[in-house]
């Protein structure tokens, strides 16, 4: 196995196939908040306003300010998303088309 692909194991790839029945944002919001502490899933919003705010060009500061994250936790989703696994892109991609429709 690839060691890029450790965090893939039988428990990651059951919560996967789980979310995948998932079928509206309020059955994912259930499954979220029932799976993740608050913190976690503040974390993980912020991640995800971090790139949209990253694909709209806001520099880092602004980001930082806005957010209440440092530059370093910016800088590292930044290189996700330029340098990941073209998660980020494909959600992005799939969400700008959704609405151009």
């Amino acid at each position: 196995m690839d060691p890029r692909d450790e965090w893939r194991n039988p428990d990651t790839e059951a919560l996967f196939e789980a979310v995948l029945t998932l079928e509206d944002t309020d059955e994912v919001a259930r499954f979220f908040r029932d799976l993740l502490t608050f913190n976690e899933l503040t974390e993980l919003g912020q991640r995800w306003a971090i790139v949209r705010k990253l694909e709209d060009g806001v520099p880092y500061r602004q980001i930082s300010d806005e957010i209440g994250v440092s530059t370093a936790t910016i800088t590292r989703v930044n290189q996700w998303r330029q340098h990941g696994m073209s998660g980020y892109r494909l959600v992005l991609d799939r969400l700008a088309g959704s609405k151009s429709q």
